[in-house]
């Protein structure tokens, strides 16, 4: 039996061998990292490195990190009208392509919460922004991720970033997706808050992180009260394994952060040159604009991506499909929606996620399974059109 491949890297990265050393000595630590005994102080020296490893990541300032439970809490946390000195922001503008918990608005009413449109490559239409920024006036906070979980097309966060300063507002980037794949340094992307996840880069699930401009406007208001942790920013006693492996990770990922972008990007461009080779009516989406060098999301009409995606399972290989499933329903990719993909081929996407240890021995199965698949499937196509 052959062993499985994984190739939903973007769902979730595998614990990093220097994130499973960190967290176990994290496990270890008996003490509470804010009590003044030596136990406390041990515990206390994990979480300070792991900040410092963070904040290094994406060119930041230790103090100015905040952990959180993941990239869900970072983003509600960011999410908040309390974010200018000379008063609350009134609206939040967002793409229509950010993640879930970015689209739910955070703690701003839903009535104050705008989308903004986005090109039918999968990027922000600036333009769009510009004229939002004009109407509402500087009182405002942008949310736009960095790149795209589901295309993996990366934003012009840069070039956004001028027009919501030059109009006075404040800028929140959901780095998630794209911390240790790509370069991410807060002051080039322009970003007054950013925010990352463990899990992502090979760290513990559950761990996460708010990061501050050193420039930025005075914090956002607290999520959870109670204690004084995080800087009186989010209360309850850290967790600190977690933490610890997510610093770890963090540390490991910048190390091999260019080496691993060259290797997946080649290992990607195998794959698609593989998909289009086997198959001229494979669509890539975002082809023609600058993508994580690690994913592709692809779809052929009128095959069903959770019958592929189930197909692929059974062969033992991982990867997830472009549909969102809420309650039970599988519904289209609201991100290839606002592409303006339609949705008869929406349902047909299917993602493959790359990662630093993934081989060209697994994108050549990936390829020969598929081929199989598609072969199989394109037969029950015809004979239903038929």
């Amino acid at each position: 039996m052959q062993p499985r491949i994984y190739l939903d890297w973007n769902a979730t990265a595998p614990l990093r061998e220097e994130a499973r050393t960190a967290t176990l000595a994290g496990l270890d630590a008996a003490g509470n990292p804010s009590s003044i005994h030596a136990e406390g102080r041990a515990a206390r020296r994990l979480v300070e490195q792991a900040r410092t490893e963070v904040a290094a990541l994406v060119g930041a300032e230790p103090r100015n990190v905040v952990f959180t439970s993941g990239g869900t809490e970072a983003n509600a946390l960011a999410l908040a009208p309390a974010q200018r000195q000379d008063g609350q922001a009134q609206r939040l503008l967002v793409s229509a392509i950010e993640h879930p918990s970015v689209l739910a608005g955070g703690r701003f009413p839903a009535a104050a919460v705008e989308r903004l449109a986005v090109t039918h490559a999968g990027q922000l239409d600036l333009d769009a922004l510009e004229e939002r920024l004009e109407a509402v006036g500087g009182r405002v906070l942008v949310s736009l991720m960095l790149a795209n979980n589901e295309t993996g097309v990366v934003q012009p966060v840069s070039q956004a970033a001028s027009l919501v300063h030059q109009a006075g507002g404040i800028l929140h980037v959901d780095a998630v997706q794209a911390a240790g794949r790509l370069p991410c340094d807060m002051k080039a992307l322009g970003a007054d808050l950013l925010t990352i996840s463990g899990h992502k880069i090979g760290a513990p699930k559950g761990v996460g992180a708010l990061i501050r401009r050193d420039a930025a406007p005075p914090g956002p208001e607290p999520l959870i009260r109670g204690g004084g942790q995080e800087r009186g920013v989010r209360a309850g006693t850290e967790n600190v394994a977690g933490i610890a492996g997510f610093g770890a990770a963090a540390a490991a990922a910048g190390r091999k952060l260019r080496a691993d972008a060259a290797r997946t990007a080649g290992l990607r461009d195998r794959l698609e040159a593989g998909l289009r080779a086997a198959c001229a009516e494979a669509v890539i989406f975002g082809s023609g604009a600058e993508r994580l060098p690690n994913t592709t999301l692809f779809a052929v009409a009128g095959i069903k991506a959770e019958t592929a995606v189930i197909a692929f399972d059974l062969e033992g290989i991982a990867v997830s499909s472009g549909a969102a499933c809420s309650s039970g329903k599988v519904q289209p990719s609201h991100v290839l929606a606002a592409m303006g993909v339609p949705p008869h081929l929406a349902r047909a996407a299917i993602r493959v996620s790359l990662g630093p240890t993934s081989a060209e021995s697994e994108v050549d199965r990936f390829l020969e399974t598929w081929i199989r698949l598609w072969r199989t499937l394109f037969k029950e196509r015809r004979g239903i059109a038929a």
